[in-house]
Formats: structure tokens, C-alpha cells, sequence
């Protein structure tokens, strides 16, 4: 009999193999074959085995996998079932990634690691904030508004200090108390080595030992009672992890001193002191917790730093605007907002939420969202996003994007994903932590049998002191931390330049990228063209030719339509109405018209539509193509009629951008839909060494797959939804945010402003922070490489040099504080 299951909570081959093992071991099983990707095991059983006993197998494990029949067909004994792997909709996550971008509901620690879980950065939910009167502060309302007493405007409650900010609190109290305790446990180990110990004139040693024991009992039964709950968890679902290594280490240095407390005549000669008690190691459990302790209290402070690029895009968002109804304005939550409402926008206020300009004209400091300082000038019909900081002139705007789809709001989002996403150079890191913990166990065993064997007397405190400063030393985490802290800060900083990045793959790719393909219609160029020149063929009447192309393209979205489009209503030409419309991607656009079919395009399109273009007027249209300017065509019933000229200007930032872009090593090749003579001008303007020309969106997927079967490693930048397409099939694709939707959706990077200097930007960005990772990484291996051996005490016979369990402690807990440390130097480097 076979049954396949939906298993959840899977997130790696660790999972997978537990759980196979879990099921395995059921009476009755004969087989299991357990499939990460598909979420399910496929089970054979001798006979019927009820659900429960499967759930109850898993539920051991901590209850972090669970195994059902949802949607169960059953077919020939077999039952299919079809569940979704999810990621989970919580707040909390992993540091280190050890489940992938899985997500928790509430804060603790690890199933894996063992370490704090860190709670995503998120906007404030409206419902959640609360307003007070600056003056009656008892006055507490869910909405804004006026104060009932005295009439000002209420303002919101900030909210309550971050689980992030409690945790670290939380730590901070119980490392103090910890050394309330441990300091006099230390005091009373160390007087041993005064001559004529005066405690002892007060009390015997043996009594000074229970006096350390009862001193250690708050430290390892309360303020360091985690570490040997992460290490008595990792050991039962066989993750091992630093914190095993710790309580390994420490719980037997307790243990061992409080066996050798109640029981000292059951231990030779070698472990007891002159005055026959057994040496106990109170001073070094005790201590090497409280060190530990120390070390998470700075990891925790120093952690909080590197979401800072978040917290601060945070500050940006407001909690009221000015509502304008009927001609009268009100303050509200911006949970009230509601699309296509009128908001007053005053002087020096954060823009609430992403709309258009209806009235009015400003500046806009948008320096938070594309990293640039010098404000833009807006005036009516154009765009302003929320976050940005209006100058200081009022102005009308209409509300077009609101809640979640706000640009800081997309943001904030993809920041937090990337944050969580994992680089494969972070592969090499856990293969090294697969066999990590293991092999230090392994090394500290041999250490200990090594000093029995070989060591001086007393061979066996020699022998158990070096066997635990192996385990205390060793720090796994510092090697799965080196990756994760250095992505996260620098996608933060990334954010701060107007670069968003989806994921830690891009940002690793983009550190590799040897050739960059470029569209030139909104990368190259303004992406705000404009009607130029208007020719009639055969005598025709210039307004009946653009009142046709015009009455066409308002079916369009595309750039150049726009902008024929609004040269007509500028012109207060009369639109018809149009039947049949088509869209020919890289070609241009059909229909019918009053009964007649009309074409506009290339002169792809007239050849498709049957129109053929005489030489002299091809010639006629080249003067302006030869100028780097555009040229669309239209027919009429299969007949040539005239052509429209469109004029895209260079940004002034693209011949630099290149330049720079070249001196990195990187080929730049232009590919665009538009003609050959546009295509050469722009090419010979920025000095481009390889262009092509009247390119379909298939001709660039084309280019891209030869150039990546040829060992390249390319980058796609583009705006339009015909660059979709090699977006998606690039290294790695950059996306204009000034551009569709469909484009930046496809592409792994998003540069906001839309300006090729953003890819300068990005690859420096890019290459600073894999320099960052792997010296993270270096200095992770190159820590644990040598201070395992010096902790087994390979110095001894050469110079005398033994490691203190508790020095060991010490450089563990600063070693994640380093790998952090070194992390957050990305939020001051220069991009």
C-alpha cells in the first residue's frame, strides 16, 4: 500500500533527511522517499497506518513539521495530495537564512541555530497608531483629529520600543545580573593564588566551593538558561550549532564541579587540592556564560544597526494628510485615503501617498528614495511619490497609489525581502558548517585523550581544561553570519541610492558581469519624447495626418504614442474612435478608422501593412534619422501617407555612466527597436563599440542566450514591456523605475530614477560588498582554522602557552561581533 503525504516546514535537505528518518522508523513502514521542492513523502506500509501516528512521529521534532491529506483523491490505494511549500506570513527570521527565507509569528530563537530570531522592518499598520493631545495627553483617539478640551490638532502616539529594541534590553538586564553573580564566584577561584588566603581564615575551601555553587545556580539556571535549552534542542534534531559547542563545554565544567562537590573521594589524586577537595570549575562555567551573554548583548546592539537604511525610509512616511472634500480640508489617517482623492499638500510636509500634481507647482526633495540632493521641480501632471518632501509651496495632488502599492511601501518590501534572500557564495559557508560542530567535538575528544595520554600532571584537569576551551572556542555562527549582515546592510544602502535589489543572487551576479545590453528609448534617452516635425506624402494636410496617428495611438501606452497623443491635444485636434486595435510589438500598431485601416509604425510595419515606401520618401525621413530622432510612418488602406518625427533627447548622465561602465572592464552593447541611421547616431554619440539596430523583443532574448553560451555573464537595462522578456533571461536584469511595470516585475534590480549612473552605482555597490563578505568569510575560517588548535594546546611544547577556557569565551563571543562590525562599514562606503 502506498500514500503520498503534504509535509510542511521543510525548508532544506536537513529537514528532508529528518523527516524521512522520523517516518522510517514507524512500525509498519517499509519505505519512505521524502521530495523537498514538491512538499510531500511517499510512503509504503504493509498496511492501513492511521494519520495520527504519522503526526505524532513529526510532533518530537519540536513541532516544526507537520504531515496531512488535504485535498486527498484517492486512486488505486494511492492518495495525491497537493499542498503549496510556504515561506510563512510572519515577521520573524532568521539571521543566518538556516531555513531559507522562512518567516515565524513570534519572537525566540532558531529551530536550527539556535540564535534570536530578528523582526522585519514594516511600515506601522494604520489601525495600530493612536493620537493624543499635545496638551491633555488622557485624551487617546484611534484617528486623528481635534482635541475635545482645548481644540488642537491631535497627534499620533509614537509607538512602543521594537521586540529588537526589548530583546536587547532584555539580554542587557540579565548580563548585569549575570555578573552580580559571576564576579564573586571569580574573586573567590582567583584569592586561591594569594599567599595565606585570608578567606580562608573565615572558611575552608570546601565551604567556599558550595558558597560558588549556590553563586552560579542564578546564572546557569536563569541568565544563561537558554544557551543549554538551544544546545539540548540542537542535539535532539541533530542541528548542531554554537550553541551546543557552549553548552557542551560549559554544562560538563558545572557539572563536573558539582559531582566532584557531593562525590570528591570517587576522583584520584590528580584532580584534588593540598587540602584533599576536589578542584572545581565553577569560576569557568560561570564565566564563560557571562562572556557569552556579553557577546549576544553586542550582537544584538550591533544587529540593530544594520537595518538602519530601513528604519530611516520608516521616518519617511507620515501619518495624516490633508483631505480636501467639497472645498474643505481635513486632517485623516492615511488608512482613510482612498484612490483618486484630492489631498492638500503644505509646505515642508512628507507626501502621504504616490499620486499626480492637479494644482499647483513645487520642488521635491527626493533625496531619500534615488539618492540624489538637489530637489526636483514639479508643476501640474507630474508625478510625486509618497516619503518625498515637498519645498515650500503648497499644491494639489490625487492619490493614484495608496497602502501597500506606494513606491516606499514597494520598497520597504523588497528591502526586507532581499534582506532574507540567500547569495550562493553563502553555499560555501554552510557546507563548512555541515561538518563544523561535528569535527570541533571530534578535536576536542582527541584533546583530551592527547593531554591523558601525553599531557603533564595533572594530566586530567590538563586534559579536561583544553578539551573545553576546543569546545568554547569554535564559533560557527561568525561563519554563517559573514554573508547575511553584509547583504543585508548593503541592500539597505543600496535603497538609500535609489537602487533596489530582489534578492542577494543579483547582487553577487551583478559583482561578475562582464558585457551590459542596453535599450536606448528611457535608458539611453529622457524616455520623454516629443512630436518634432510632421510631413504629409502627396500633398496631404499635416493636422489630417497626426489627427490619425493620434486617434490610433491614445489605444497605445507606448512612449512615442504618448507623446503624438498630446501633441494633438495640444493642437485641440478632434480624436476618433478606433476599432480593431493591434499592437505589433517592435513594429508599431493597427486598426480601423471611420471604415479605412490605418498602420503607424517602422517601416516594419508599412511592409506588413502592405505599404511600400518610395526612395525618395525613405531618403526624406533619413535626414531626421540620421540625427538620431525617430521616424513613424502611417498608411492608409496599404498606401504610404507621411510620417511623424520624434525627438528623444540623451540624458546627460549616459555618456558618463558608459565611460565608466568601460573602464570597469564591462563591453556595452546598445540594442533598440528603432532604425539604423537612429541606432548609428546614438551609438557614435556615446561612443559605443557594438550596437544593433530594428531589434524585436525576440532579437534581444536571441543576443542574450549567444552571448551567454559564449561564457558571458550579461546585464539587461530597460524600461519597456518589449524588454520584459530579456530581462527575465539576463545574469541579471535592471529594471528603469521610470518604466512599466511588467519590466521592473521581470528584472532583479530597480534603479528608481532610471538613470544608467544608477549601474554604475549598483556594480560598485555590488563589488564592495562581496569584498565585504569574503573578508567576513576569510576572517571567520582563518579564526576558527587557528584558534582551535591553540585552544587544544598545540603552542605548549614550543612556548609554554595554554588558553584559558575563559579567554576562549571571550574571543568566541567578540568573533560575531567582528564579522557584524565589519558589516556595517558598507553603510559609509562610497558608491
Amino acid at each position: 500500500m502506498k500514500h503520498i503525504y503534504s509535509i510542511e516546514g521543510m525548508t532544506c535537505n536537513g529537514c528532508r533527511t529528518h523527516v524521512e528518518k522520523s517516518l522510517s522508523e514507524i512500525d509498519g513502514v517499509e519505505k519512505v522517499s521524502v521530495d523537498l521542492e514538491k512538499a510531500e513523502a511517499v510512503i509504503e506500509m504493509k498496511g492501513h497506518i492511521p494519520l495520527d501516528i504519522f503526526k505524532e512521529a513529526l510532533a518530537h521534532d519540536g513541532g516544526r513539521y507537520s504531515i496531512d491529506l488535504p485535498g486527498m483523491v484517492s486512486t488505486n490505494g494511492t492518495a495525491k495530495i497537493k499542498l503549496p511549500k510556504g515561506k510563512g506570513t510572519g515577521t520573524f527570521y532568521c539571521p543566518m537564512h538556516c531555513e531559507g527565507e522562512k518567516t515565524y509569528d513570534r519572537a525566540g530563537d532558531c529551530p536550527v541555530c539556535g540564535m534570536d530570531l530578528v523582526e522585519e522592518i514594516q511600515l506601522n499598520p494604520a489601525d495600530d497608531i493612536k493620537y493624543t493631545c499635545p496638551m491633555h495627553p488622557e485624551i487617546i483617539q484611534d484617528q486623528p483629529g481635534s482635541c475635545p478640551i482645548c481644540g488642537m490638532d491631535l497627534i499620533p502616539i509614537e509607538p512602543d520600543i521594537s521586540t529588537e529594541e526589548k530583546n536587547y534590553l532584555k539580554l542587557l538586564r540579565k548580563f548585569w545580573l549575570s555578573v552580580a553573580f559571576t564576579l564573586p564566584i571569580f574573586l573567590i577561584a582567583m584569592s586561591e593564588m594569594i599567599p595565606e588566603n585570608p578567606l580562608f581564615n573565615l572558611f575552608d575551601q570546601k565551604y567556599w566551593n558550595w558558597i560558588q555553587m549556590l553563586l552560579s545556580l542564578p546564572v546557569v539556571f536563569y541568565t544563561t538558561r537558554m544557551f543549554f535549552e538551544r544546545a539540548y534542542r540542537s542535539i535532539k534534531t541533530w542541528n548542531l550549532n554554537m550553541f551546543t559547542l557552549i553548552g557542551i563545554g560549559a554544562g560538563v565544567a558545572w557539572i563536573f564541579s558539582v559531582f566532584a562537590l557531593l562525590f570528591p573521594d570517587l576522583f584520584p589524586v590528580q584532580f584534588k587540592t593540598e587540602t584533599g577537595t576536589v578542584h572545581v570549575y565553577f569560576e569557568a562555567a560561570t564565566v564563560i556564560l557571562t562572556l557569552v551573554l556579553l557577546g549576544q548583548v553586542l550582537e544584538a546592539r550591533a544587529h540593530s544597526k544594520t537595518n538602519t537604511a530601513v528604519k530611516e525610509l520608516l521616518k519617511l512616511a507620515p501619518n495624516t494628510a490633508y483631505l480636501v472634500e467639497n472645498g474643505m480640508e481635513k486632517v485623516v489617517g492615511l488608512d482613510q485615503i482612498k484612490l483618486q482623492d484630492i489631498l492638500r499638500v503644505k509646505p515642508g510636509d512628507k507626501i502621504p501617498v504616490d499620486g499626480s500634481i492637479t494644482e499647483g507647482s513645487t520642488t521635491i526633495d527626493e533625496s531619500m528614495v534615488t539618492g540624489e540632493p538637489i530637489p526636483v521641480a514639479k508643476t501640474t501632471g507630474d508625478y510625486v511619490n509618497s516619503g518625498t518632501i515637498n519645498g515650500n509651496q503648497s499644491f494639489l495632488m490625487r492619490a493614484e497609489k495608496i497602502g501597500a502599492d506606494t513606491l516606499l511601501s514597494q520598497i520597504i518590501k523588497m528591502v526586507n525581502e532581499a534582506s532574507r534572500s540567500r547569495a550562493p557564495i553563502q553555499n560555501l559557508a554552510d557546507k563548512v558548517s555541515a561538518y563544523f560542530v561535528p569535527l570541533v567535538v571530534a578535536i576536542s575528544i582527541v584533546t583530551f585523550a592527547v593531554w591523558a595520554l601525553w599531557g603533564p600532571e595533572p594530566v586530567y584537569v590538563f586534559a579536561l581544561i583544553n578539551a573545553i576551551a576546543v569546545l568554547i572556542i569554535a564559533c560557527p555562527c561568525a561563519l554563517g553570519l559573514a554573508t547575511p549582515m553584509s547583504v543585508m546592510v548593503g541592500v539597505g544602502r543600496g535603497a538609500q541610492n535609489g537602487i533596489l535589489i530582489k534578492n542577494a543572487e543579483a547582487l553577487e551576479k551583478m559583482d561578475k558581469i562582464d558585457t551590459l545590453i542596453i535599450d536606448k528609448t528611457g535608458t539611453i534617452t529622457q524616455g520623454k519624447p516629443s512630436v518634432e516635425h510632421i510631413a504629409a506624402f502627396d500633398n496631404g494636410h499635416d493636422d489630417d495626418i497626426l489627427q490619425l496617428m493620434a486617434s490610433l495611438n491614445q489605444m497605445s501606452e507606448h512612449p512615442l504614442a504618448e507623446a503624438i497623443v498630446s501633441f494633438a491635444k495640444k493642437k485641440k485636434l478632434k480624436l476618433f474612435p478606433v476599432d480593431d486595435f493591434k499592437a505589433v510589438t517592435g513594429k508599431g500598431a493597427q486598426g480601423m478608422i471611420n471604415g479605412k485601416h490605418i498602420a503607424i509604425g517602422n517601416d516594419k510595419m508599412m511592409a506588413a501593412a502592405g505599404a511600400s515606401l518610395s526612395e525618395l520618401q525613405q531618403k526624406a525621413a533619413s535626414q531626421f534619422q540620421n540625427q538620431g530622432k525617430t521616424v513613424s510612418y502611417i498608411s492608409i488602406d496599404g498606401v504610404a501617407k507621411g510620417y511623424v518625427v520624434i525627438s528623444d533627447a540623451i540624458k546627460d548622465t549616459s555618456a558618463q555612466a558608459i565611460k565608466e561602465l568601460q573602464d570597469h572592464g564591462i563591453a556595452v552593447m546598445m540594442l533598440t527597436g528603432d532604425n539604423k541611421h537612429t541606432a548609428k547616431y546614438v551609438a557614435d554619440t556615446l561612443q559605443l563599440s557594438s550596437y544593433r539596430a530594428a531589434c524585436l523583443p525576440e532579437d534581444k532574448l536571441k543576443e542574450i542566450e549567444k552571448l551567454q553560451s559564449q561564457g558571458h555573464i550579461v546585464a539587461m537595462a530597460g524600461d519597456g514591456i518589449n524588454d520584459a522578456p530579456a530581462l527575465a533571461k539576463s545574469d541579471v536584469g535592471i529594471a528603469m523605475g521610470t518604466g512599466t511595470d511588467v519590466a521592473i516585475e521581470s528584472a532583479s534590480i530597480t534603479l528608481i530614477k532610471g538613470d544608467l549612473q544608477g549601474i554604475v552605482k549598483a556594480k560598485n555597490l555590488s563589488h564592495e560588498v562581496m569584498k565585504n563578505i569574503k573578508q567576513n568569510l576569510f576572517f571567520a575560517l582563518v579564526y576558527n582554522s587557528i584558534g582551535v588548535p591553540v585552544a587544544a594546546g598545540v603552542l605548549y611544547p614550543f612556548f609554554g602557552i595554554l588558553l584559558s577556557p575563559m579567554i576562549a569565551a571571550l574571543a568566541m563571543s567578540f568573533s560575531s561581533v567582528s564579522v557584524i562590525a565589519n558589516a556595517l562599514r558598507l553603510k559609509n562606503v562610497k558608491i
